[in-house]
């Protein structure tokens, strides 16, 4: 299929996504409002900008990052599988740059997911400025990069997922019973807005082609999951980060 052609069936499918919603919001605003739509004009504008744009964005997804994620991923693999069959078999040791490449490339994706942009943008505005926008964005893309690094931990020794869950909502909820309760709610809308138009393609890309190249892997089994990881550690690492401001704060009020 060519480049105008693909573009134009991703366009397609775009469209019939996005009518249901088109016509919730126009429902609403016509028989349960009744009120003109204000700016109308500038309204269609703005459905066509999103409709390319998303449009793009797929196509760009399919050509791009799915098999760029699914190639650093068997890449990587292939030389920790060079590495362990000097010693006749694999360690987890053996893949040290998939768990660098997982947290790296996990920081990058969240830093530019709009999503976490539009929500930390908000929370500094609503806040009076008392939340950073670069400070929050930081602290959610150091939880995606621990929380990928542990998934492709999981992911290459083949232990159950649910320990990491269980044990890491164990920690979220110790957590939420010591910090701030202004930053809670935040903290954990922050582990959603990780799953996005970014971050989600190469983290999926990353689990399957992990769970491909690791010997003795099922994709279904273990290739899954990884972004469960992405959702849960921001959510930890706003609160510590929020815990942390607290602390600094108590300290600069007494000394």
């Amino acid at each position: 299929m060519s480049f105008g052609a693909h573009l134009l069936h991703t366009t397609f499918l775009t469209v019939r996504d996005v009518l249901p919603i088109i016509a919730i919001i126009l429902g609403f605003q016509l028989f349960v409002i009744r009120r003109p739509i204000p700016n109308l004009r500038k309204t269609i504008i703005g459905f066509i900008y999103v409709l390319l744009g998303l449009s793009f964005f797929l196509v760009g997804l399919e050509d791009a990052l799915f098999p760029l994620g699914k190639l650093m991923a068997e890449q990587l693999t292939q030389q920790a599988t060079i590495n362990s069959s000097n010693g006749g078999d694999y360690s987890w040791l053996d893949y040290i740059w998939v768990y660098i490449f997982a947290a790296t490339i996990g920081f990058a994706t969240t830093i530019a997911e709009p999503s976490l942009i539009a929500v930390a943008i908000k929370a500094n505005q609503v806040s009076a400025g008392a939340i950073s926008t670069w400070g929050l964005r930081v602290s959610v893309g150091i939880g995606v990069a621990i929380g990928l690094a542990i998934g492709a931990f999981r992911i290459v020794s083949g232990t159950p997922l649910h320990y990491y869950i269980i044990a890491g909502y164990i920690i979220i909820l110790i957590q939420t019973l010591y910090a701030p309760r202004m930053i809670t709610a935040l903290a954990y809308d922050s582990g959603g807005v990780t799953t996005s138009t970014v971050t989600v393609p190469l983290v999926a890309a990353l689990g399957l082609g992990l769970a491909e190249a690791v010997p003795g892997r099922s994709v279904l089994l273990d290739g899954f999951g990884l972004i469960a990881f992405a959702s849960l550690f921001p959510i930890m690492s706003v609160l510590a980060y929020a815990q942390i401001a607290a602390w600094r704060e108590r300290d600069r009020t007494t000394s």
